[in-house]
């Protein structure tokens, strides 16, 4: 008996498994940010969070019912139960090639990857450029997914600056500054998240006009194309040059509001055959996943060629009539800054937390705003800039009102002018000027203020 239980001492113990480093490094700045914040809402007001960037998940947006029978239809054919190959069937590549064909570039089934979603897509063009220790030049504000990306790649990223004074326009000076030996592309997202800018021809050439002369391809998160609010109108990068190589990344996910669907795409605009080996690491890197959803891929060939304007026109004025509100709403209250927004489904405000001396940071600013007011907005830091906070424009108006409402409450009760906290300051200094200068009673000596402030002590 003694010797069994020698043996069983001599064995291995089980230690904590330990994740990989890999896994370590696949971090999203958003969940790192809203995992940080204390979010205890008002429990006498329900939480109304505008953060949430899923057009279905209130209910007031829905796809079309054409759309939905275009998916059972596929489902009850039975032909797309199966494996499809890695970069997606050829009849949905094929379709979405007529799709996305711009007037200098007509392309063919062999320029379309389906991909699970945007993201994927995002991914593999990322992946495929960059080796480790070489880096992309992201914006800043950017969507977070790109240094989640990287980061887990071990593929370093520099940001180059938004303008919010000039709708969120690219810095073009600073833009050709950060450009280095070790840059091999640039992320355009446009319509952009989270700041909902939408870039006018002449701006998306100038950009290209920098990639051109620096010899970088561009990766055009264009997930949001044709998602603009009138008279803006979307332009697909890889239209306006014929020059310079361009992935774009698109999906059926807010166009279609159907995010749930994982349906995405990258589109090869290939110029000069320079993409001739990125094609193969493309196709090479699908096969990790062995192709998309095919059910919805069965479906592509009559989701996109269905001529569906008036379902698009009525998404996009929600979202317009939304903007409209928070703009109006908004843009009158004290201490903020609506910066205009021509598409996508966002909108940054501005916070001039001078105005706000109660707050130390725009964390402690936002955090009050859902202890007190339960309306829950990202905070901009989520995108790498200080003092914004992003709204949601998808929601019901209703929401967004009583939202507005609650916030415009929120900063009237905060707010401080100028004048108020200049006074305030003077004040507090004054009553320390007179504190120091007032003797105060020792037990062996007197102690006043001396000369520069010094404190004497004068003995008994």
């Amino acid at each position: 008996m003694e010797k069994q239980e020698n043996n069983n001492s001599s064995k291995p113990q089980w230690r904590q498994i330990k994740s990989s480093d890999s896994s370590k490094r696949c971090i999203n700045p958003i969940r790192r940010m809203v995992d940080q914040m204390v979010i205890k809402p008002n429990p006498s007001k329900k939480l109304l969070p505008l953060t949430i960037g899923d057009p279905t998940v209130y209910g007031n947006l829905m796809t079309d019912d054409y759309y939905v029978e275009a998916v059972v239809e596929s489902v009850k054919s039975h032909k797309f139960n199966g494996y499809a190959p890695a970069v997606g069937h050829e009849v949905a590549r094929k379709s979405l090639a007529e799709y996305c064909s711009v007037p200098n570039s007509t392309l063919t089934a062999k320029d379309i990857i389906i991909t699970s979603g945007c993201s994927q897509a995002l991914d593999m063009c990322i992946n495929v450029l960059v080796n480790p220790g070489e880096n992309i030049l992201i914006s800043r504000p950017s969507f977070p997914l790109y240094i989640t990306i990287c980061e887990h790649l071990g593929i370093d990223y520099k940001y180059y600056d938004l303008m919010p004074d000039r709708e969120w326009e690219v810095n073009l000076r600073h833009l050709e500054s950060v450009i280095d030996s070790k840059t091999r592309a640039i992320v355009v997202n446009n319509p952009n998240n989270p700041c909902g800018s939408v870039y006018s021809p002449s701006h998306l050439k100038a950009i290209l006009a920098v990639a051109e002369r620096h010899r970088l391809p561009i990766i055009a998160d264009e997930v949001y194309a044709d998602f603009t609010f009138l008279p803006n109108q979307f332009h697909y990068l890889a239209s306006l040059t014929d020059k310079v190589p361009v992935l774009s990344c698109g999906a059926l996910t807010k166009k279609f509001i159907v995010p749930g669907w994982r349906l995405g795409w990258i589109t090869i605009y290939d110029r000069n055959n320079l993409f001739h080996e990125v094609r193969q690491g493309l196709n090479d890197l699908a096969t990790k996943t062995i192709g998309a959803n095919t059910l919805v891929q069965g479906a592509i060939p009559k989701i996109v060629s269905y001529d569906n304007q008036p379902f698009f026109d009525s998404i996009i004025s929600t979202v317009v009539r939304n903007y409209s509100c928070v703009k109006r709403m908004l843009g009158k209250v004290p201490g903020l800054n609506v910066v205009p927004a021509m598409g996508a489904m966002y909108v940054m405000v501005h916070v001039d937390l001078k105005r706000f001396p109660k707050f130390a940071s725009n964390d402690e600013f936002l955090t009050a705003m859902i202890s007190e007011e339960s309306v829950f907005c990202l905070p901009s830091e989520c995108f790498g800039i200080e003092n914004y906070f992003r709204v949601v424009l998808t929601t019901p108006e209703e929401k967004t009102r009583e939202a507005c409402q609650r916030i415009q409450s929120f900063c009237e009760k905060h707010y401080r002018c100028l004048e108020d906290i200049v006074e305030e300051e003077l004040t507090s200094s004054q009553q320390l000027e007179s504190l120091i200068l007032q003797p105060v009673n020792c037990r062996n000596g007197v102690t006043a203020a001396g000369e520069n402030g010094k404190t004497v002590v004068a003995t008994k």
